[in-house]
């Protein structure tokens, strides 16, 4: 019912530009496609997590003592029985399944499980924090299995624009990559976005820090980077040297929109998709906009796109 009503207030609002289009559907969606928010897999290893009426679900870092992840528990624990049950009312329901659940990321997870140990792990234990890492991957794995299994996708939840590819992305969350070296990434976690690039095509990997360009070199170590969020303020020219295969996905600054006016959001995008150097390998996207965005703004990115790519079009007609 809210994932509807959602879907309603978007084609009320913004149907001109094609969204809304399931507002008058009663879709069993099992998990927030519209929000993103990851916090299931931190709860099922052990973290409280507050849920709100008016806000998203907030996790609370649990400061384990012990650096060790235990697979099976996880599958038993309440916050996951609770899940199964809420599944199998609605596959009993209605007959099938929609959506996903955002799966957050190893080292998101971790830092809800440790705190900030886990960046003095890596230093102190970076053997056993690797095996820690591959543990939480192994929970991940089993997880989105099951959910792919019945809904043929993994990460609509973490962004909306995969669901536009013909086989949506398995995109893994490295919001927390922001934090670490390179060296820290291509020692402990590097290895297992090169796995999940084998095993999971299409991949990609959400980056929504200031700076996805530090890990150029090492992303383009990923055999498969299908897909890749940029956040606010990559640069763009560095990652398409180093990913010409790749699908950017722009994000725009959710708080910088607020005061631009329509000619600047115009122009701010077109640098952008120009930086990308090709268009067809190139989406663009606002994530976390509240209620100081204006709809005239939002309006300006719809309208940008729609123009960017008839241009393009009808330049190679």
């Amino acid at each position: 019912e809210v994932e509807k009503k959602m879907e309603k207030i978007l084609y009320d609002r913004w149907g001109k530009y094609g969204l809304g289009h399931d507002r008058n559907q009663n879709i069993p969606i099992i998990g927030a496609v519209h929000l993103a928010a990851g916090y299931l897999i931190s709860e099922m290893l052990g973290c409280k997590v507050d849920y709100q009426e008016d806000s998203a679900p907030q996790v609370q870092c649990a400061h384990m003592e012990k650096l060790e992840i235990e697979s099976a528990p996880a599958f038993k624990s309440n916050a996951f029985k609770r899940f199964e049950r809420l599944v199998d009312s609605l596959k009993q329901k209605h007959g099938y399944l929609k959506g996903d659940v955002n799966w957050s990321g190893v080292l998101n997870t971790a830092i809800d499980l440790r705190g900030e140990n886990i960046f003095i792990d890596m230093y102190d234990r970076p053997e056993k924090v690797s095996q820690y890492f591959s543990d939480i991957a192994e929970v991940i794995d089993k997880f989105t299995k099951g959910i792919q299994a019945e809904t043929r996708s993994t990460s609509i939840s973490v962004n909306r624009n995969v669901r536009h590819f013909d086989s949506p992305i398995f995109l893994h969350s490295e919001c927390s990559h922001t934090m670490i070296s390179v060296d820290d990434y291509e020692k402990s976690l590097l290895p297992i976005d090169i796995k999940w690039s084998r095993r999971n095509r299409p991949f990609g990997i959400h980056y929504c820090g200031t700076d996805p360009h530090r890990y150029a070199k090492p992303f383009a170590r990923v055999p498969n980077l299908d897909f890749l969020d940029v956040g606010w303020g990559g640069d763009l020219k560095i990652l398409r040297k180093h990913l010409p295969k790749t699908f950017m996905n722009i994000r725009l600054s959710p708080v910088e929109i607020i005061n631009q006016s329509a000619g600047e959001i115009r122009r701010t995008i077109e640098k952008l998709v120009c930086d990308s150097a090709n268009p067809w390998l190139t989406g663009v996207c606002c994530i976390n906009m509240d209620h100081h965005v204006s709809d005239g703004n939002i309006d300006a990115i719809f309208e940008t796109v729609n123009s960017l790519r008839k241009e393009y079009e009808a330049a190679v007609s």
